[in-house]
């Protein structure tokens, strides 16, 4: 994904995976898409969710019927009408817009929370190389300013930055604690000592990672422009590629563990259990911070992990992450 970016003339803040899709698939003109369903229906904010991926002319209509996903929607394209359930509109969906496309064509048959596991290094090793390209282009401009009106000064700007790396701390903090609380225990149990380097590897990193955090809050009182201003832009960027590449052969290294999951021959229901318990840790990153963290993933992986949600039996719990992603169009 990171090749892709180079060229672009937003912002680095401004990016997201989708945009890569959209400029190599451009979108033909489509007529105008009109969903109808109970404004509180968990399928609803589903399909809602992969039409807006579609980059498509999208009405939501609410229906007087009351929240129930045993009620089939109604989706309506020009002059065509289908109604039905998941599966039978998503594949109506794909099959009149198939770019992006939003359904993998091979079976995995990984468990649930390797899925997870995957998805979320995808998610977190995006939003990294966005702060990195973003710190160094703050260090390479020099005395200019933003061309882009929307970032504001350069104060206004590092605040965002500030946001945003606040954000992908939280994340990746929780990203470890499920590590470190619920997939790493279970592989110790089948073999101990398995997880000594990537435990070590999350206490290497922790202190590194909130400093970035400190050392942000104390360039944005420092005077734009000033030695002390661009020394700190210039660390800052140092800091932040080394984080990258820690986290890339942190990652790379568990691309060899968690297959391994696989042979600890838990049950169905154990593996169920602890797939489920993975969103009790992250409980920030599937609330406030879900629209920040599907942002990090292309429509096709962004579905994916949906997908790996409604599998969740806690069909409340389902519904109040699925109803968080959409509810600004709702």
């Amino acid at each position: 994904m990171g090749n892709f970016f180079t060229k672009s003339k937003k912002s680095p803040a401004e990016i997201a995976p989708c945009d890569c899709i959209r400029r190599f698939k451009p979108v033909p003109v489509a007529p105008t898409v009109r969903l109808y369903g109970s404004a509180t229906s968990t399928l609803a904010a589903y399909i809602l969710f992969a039409l807006l991926h579609k980059n498509l002319s999208l009405q939501f209509v609410p229906t007087d019927n009351p929240s129930s996903d045993g009620e089939p929607l109604v989706l309506e394209i020009g002059s065509e009408t289908v109604s039905g359930y998941q599966e039978t509109l998503l594949q109506f969906i794909e099959g009149k817009f198939p770019h992006p496309p939003l359904r993998f064509s091979l079976v995995d048959t990984a468990p649930l929370v390797v899925k997870v596991t995957w998805l979320q290094h995808l998610s977190i090793t995006w939003h990294l190389e966005r702060m990195v390209r973003w710190a160094e282009d703050l260090s390479t401009r020099g005395g200019r300013r933003t061309v882009d009106q929307a970032m504001g000064s350069p104060r206004m700007e590092l605040r965002k930055l500030g946001k945003n790396y606040s954000q992908l701390l939280e994340v990746m903090l929780e990203h470890a604690q499920m590590e470190e609380r619920i997939i790493f225990p279970v592989l110790e149990r089948a073999d101990r000592g398995l997880c000594k380097a990537a435990n070590e590897e999350h206490a290497r990193d922790l202190p590194v990672m909130n400093g970035i955090k400190e050392d942000i809050k104390s360039i944005v009182v420092m005077d734009y422009g000033t030695p002390a201003y661009n020394e700190g832009i210039s660390n800052l960027f140092t800091r932040l590629k080394s984080l990258q590449k820690h986290f890339k052969e942190h990652f790379n290294e568990e691309k060899d563990l968690l297959p391994l999951f696989e042979a600890t021959e838990l049950s169905g229901e154990q593996q169920t259990m602890v797939f489920e318990q993975c969103f009790d840790v992250m409980k920030a990153t599937h609330s406030h911070l879900f629209n920040f963290f599907l942002e990090g993933l292309l429509p096709l992986e962004a579905m994916e992990y949906v997908d790996l949600i409604m599998k969740c039996s806690d069909k409340e719990r389902t519904a109040s992450m699925i109803q968080i992603i959409s509810k600004q169009y709702l």
